[in-house]
């Protein structure tokens, strides 16, 4: 006997604000109920204390959550100087105190900061969500287990001072995939010789998505007591896969992919992946990712990741 499903179809995302104080899957599970959605998922989790950027998946969506995890980031932090905390922010145990280099300025900090620009070797926090053994480190942490943990390359793209206090900087980063700001902080605590931890973090911008693209739960919650749908905010998977080059598809290729079969095609493609599209409707015309193999004049095309409806949500 199947089960029956709870919930509708929903398809798309919605980029949420999320808020101080709460956890990513408790944001997306109040989200998912006032949609009433059968399927949804987050991209990558922020701490209950980050604030900002939270892309959330629904349906057909959840197929390119693994993208999104890995696009590049974009954080304001601040920078408490003279505390080290066990965790890296300002939820931790104090670990040390040191006193703050008097004299900070722009023209001292920005050679430490340089330090950090570019392709760097960081190792990620015993707080982090990282997995050893099946286990995430957190867990590990909190029973005063240190795990070792290798140095991971990173790429900080860009590196901004934005404000210097007697104690507190604040930064911008920009950033690949599995950058720990919590660490970058701490890091660049430990140059100036004084230690520091994270008292605000707020995500700025995932998976192409900005403020400028998110909601307030608040707003959602407003909407459903007024009766409105909420469907009308969601945008076309499609949007958050523009890093992606597209490939128009029509015929027996097309139907070729749209049944899971790879198919051959004239010319030398993008190798990586690629979206598609179906040649006949280009504005809902989105079927899904493929991947991309060059050989002579010619490119194969393998489906990957394959939408149900190319329509819009």
């Amino acid at each position: 006997m199947s089960r029956r499903r709870k919930g509708r179809d929903v398809n798309g995302i919605l980029v949420i604000d999320k808020p101080l104080g709460v956890t990513s899957n408790g944001i997306l599970q109040q989200v998912k109920r006032l949609f009433g959605a059968a399927k949804a998922g987050h991209t990558g989790a922020l701490d209950p204390l980050a604030t900002g950027v939270l892309p959330l998946c629904f349906g057909e969506a959840t197929k390119f959550s693994q993208m999104m995890l890995d696009s590049d980031k974009a954080y304001i932090a601040t920078a408490r100087l003279g505390i080290s905390t066990e965790t890296g922010d300002s939820e931790g145990a104090i670990v040390t105190e040191k006193p703050v280099p008097a004299g900070l300025c722009s023209d001292v900090l920005e050679p430490i900061l340089d330090r950090f620009r570019g392709d760097i070797q960081q190792v990620p926090s015993m707080y982090s969500a990282l997995k050893h053994k099946g286990r995430p480190l957190y867990e590990y942490a909190r029973e005063g287990i240190e795990v070792e943990r290798p140095a991971r390359p990173v790429t900080i793209y860009e590196l901004t001072l934005l404000d210097i206090r007697e104690n507190e900087l604040d930064i911008a980063v920009s950033c690949t995939k599995g950058t720990y700001i919590r660490s970058l902080v701490e890091d660049i605590g430990e140059a100036l010789g004084c230690g520091a931890h994270v008292t605000a973090l707020r995500r700025t911008m995932a998976s192409g998505f900005t403020l400028a693209n998110a909601h307030v739960v608040k707003d959602l919650e407003d909407m459903r007591e007024r009766g409105e749908s909420l469907d009308g905010l969601l945008v076309a998977p499609d949007a958050a896969l523009s890093m992606f080059p597209e490939h128009h598809l029509a015929g027996p290729a097309l139907v070729s992919i749209l049944n899971g079969q790879p198919v051959r095609i004239p010319g030398r493609a993008h190798e990586g992946f690629v979206r598609i599209y179906a040649k006949e409707s280009r504005n809902e015309g989105f079927v899904g990712l493929a991947e991309a193999f060059p050989e002579g004049e010619e490119t194969n095309l393998v489906p990957r990741r394959l939408v149900k409806s190319s329509g819009k949500p």
